[in-house]
């Protein structure tokens, strides 16, 4: 048996950036994204990626920053092409390629205190999967790639048609607020985050980009900020880094506030610049003390409109 802190299961992507100033070809998915956030900070960490032989360079480029990586080779890399607007929070996403799920037997031996599970797209993982995952540790869930149907090679948002069999199983669950609305069917942040928690989730976190996050453990609501950004340079992989950044104080034992308040640093750092997070703690704790700190609060949340 092998145990870590966090190990992070999930596809490397070949990705197609394009914003209003400028196109950028890169590897992506949640797992390069959560795993170079890792890679800055102190955590005893594994990925398990998933991706064609042929795109074995990005394997390489985690291991050269000290990354333990294990992989499953797939027929194709998954290859997602992300176009912005001026407002970053906005995205239109293409698949141009899939790669195959993820079972069970590549997981070896593997245990770990967190299993973040890193779908692109809902087929990536199965039910069972996470299941026999979380015999092992526990299990969080960024859920975006769980509401992701593709029709040729267009995204789609997509309700999570086995989510009471999956979130049971799971620890820790994301959601922004669109997926919010998805999954649970109301804009209620207060509502969403009780019918999560009844559905077996001990963590739920609601995050609202500029207005900071929600977090509910089954009795109280907290409120986390949002830390002001310098300037928004490319928003892709700032949920996974969030995570990252999430899972890292938590493994580490920090309450849930001081975890995403941390997490909000870490996004706020990896927005300003394209790419993943290349920060330090040193960075994220400056962050923390010197921004300006945008806390959301029942104003904001009921004219909240999406």
């Amino acid at each position: 048996m092998t145990n870590y802190d966090i190990c992070c299961i999930g596809h490397l992507t070949l990705d197609k950036i394009v914003t209003p100033k400028e196109t950028v070809y890169m590897s992506g998915g949640a797992s390069f994204y959560f795993s170079n956030a890792v890679s800055n900070l102190d955590s005893n960490y594994i990925l398990v990626a998933g991706l064609a032989e042929s795109e074995m360079r990005a394997v390489e480029a985690l291991r050269a920053k000290g990354l333990t990586v294990d992989v499953m080779i797939c027929d194709n890399s998954h290859y997602f092409e992300n176009i912005y607007g001026e407002n970053q929070d906005n995205r239109t996403q293409r698949v141009l390629a899939k790669g195959d799920p993820f079972v069970i037997d590549v997981m070896g031996d593997i245990h770990a205190k967190y299993f973040h599970v890193g779908a692109l797209m809902a087929d990536d993982f199965s039910n069972d999967f996470v299941k026999e995952l979380s015999k092992r540790g526990r299990i969080s869930i960024d859920c975006q790639g769980y509401l992701r149907e593709v029709r040729g090679t267009e995204v789609h948002a997509v309700d999570w048609t086995d989510k009471l069999d999956v979130l049971k199983y799971v620890d820790v669950l994301k959601a922004n607020e669109m997926e919010m609305k998805v999954l649970t069917g109301t804009t209620d942040v207060y509502e969403a985050g009780r019918m999560l928690y009844s559905w077996g989730v001990k963590e739920v976190l609601l995050t609202l980009g500029s207005m900071g996050s929600v977090l509910y453990d089954g009795k109280d609501f907290i409120m986390v900020p949002a830390y002001e950004a310098t300037e928004v340079v490319d928003a892709t992989g700032c949920g996974d880094t969030y995570m990252a950044g999430y899972l890292y104080k938590r493994a580490k034992g920090a309450s849930m506030e001081e975890s995403a308040k941390f997490a909000a640093a870490v996004a706020t750092i990896k927005i300003e610049a394209f790419g993943p997070f290349t920060g330090t703690v040193a960075d994220v704790q400056k962050i923390m003390g010197t921004r300006v700190a945008k806390l959301p609060n029942d104003e904001v949340l009921a004219s909240l409109v999406f």
